[in-house]
């Protein structure tokens, strides 16, 4: 049996992700941090066989996924499936703010109720349902390959559960960082786990405004 290796990216640093404000399908950029952690990542992989690019169609994963795809002459291939959870009217909104605007729909996010869905938005059961059936999707077309997907941090933290057989209410004991590299298989059977959240590549200290003056 042929696997397919999954390097699974979550999206470089946003303005919202600095603010903590939820971006669900908001398409935000990344900010000038987040494509330095896009151009750290390109290089931490440059060495690495990727067959193929796929991102969530929002531009701050599209964004991330390009930063490695022209490193070595690829195209980045959309899928709307690997998007963020849509968190409806949630959208914008810091988590603090949710905690006094909505109290009894942010504590039920909170502990992860699966069926619960902000007004608008999507539930953690119709997350999964989108999101595994994707990444499979896109595995079973590389057997034997190694494959890029860029997407989002509650993209990431479903293909962890699924990899590990965790449900989806377990409390959440592993990092979602921002261009962590994380590496997973898929076979028939579904995935597994094989490395998660390795940053670093991100240990390199950016460069600033003055140091470029210097430089």
């Amino acid at each position: 049996m042929q696997l397919t290796r999954i390097l699974a990216i979550r999206h470089g640093e946003t303005a919202w992700n600095r603010d903590t404000r939820i971006q669900g399908h908001t398409d935000i950029e990344l900010n000038d941090h987040g494509r330095w952690q896009a151009a750290q990542l390109a290089e931490a992989l440059r060495d690495e066989p990727i067959a193929a690019v796929y991102a969530s169609d929002l531009l701050r994963a599209h964004e991330t996924a390009q930063a490695v795809a022209r490193t070595r002459g690829h195209a980045v291939t959309t899928h709307p499936g690997l998007r963020e959870r849509c968190f409806g009217r949630f959208e914008g909104h810091t988590w603090t703010e949710l905690e006094q605007r909505f109290p009894e729909e942010s504590l039920a996010w909170r502990k992860r109720v699966p069926d619960f869905a902000p007004p608008g938005g999507e539930s953690l059961l119709q997350l999964e349902a989108r999101v595994v059936p994707a990444v499979e999707e896109l595995a079973a077309q590389h057997p034997g390959e190694q494959i890029l997907v860029v997407a989002h941090g509650g993209v990431l933290d479903i293909l962890y559960r699924a990899a590990t057989r965790l449900g989806l209410q377990a409390p959440r004991s592993w990092e979602l960082t921002n261009t962590a590299i994380n590496r997973l298989l898929w076979s028939p059977e579904g995935l597994s786990l094989v490395g998660w959240a390795d940053t670093s590549h991100l240990h390199k200290r950016p460069a600033t405004a003055l140091d470029e003056r210097h430089a």
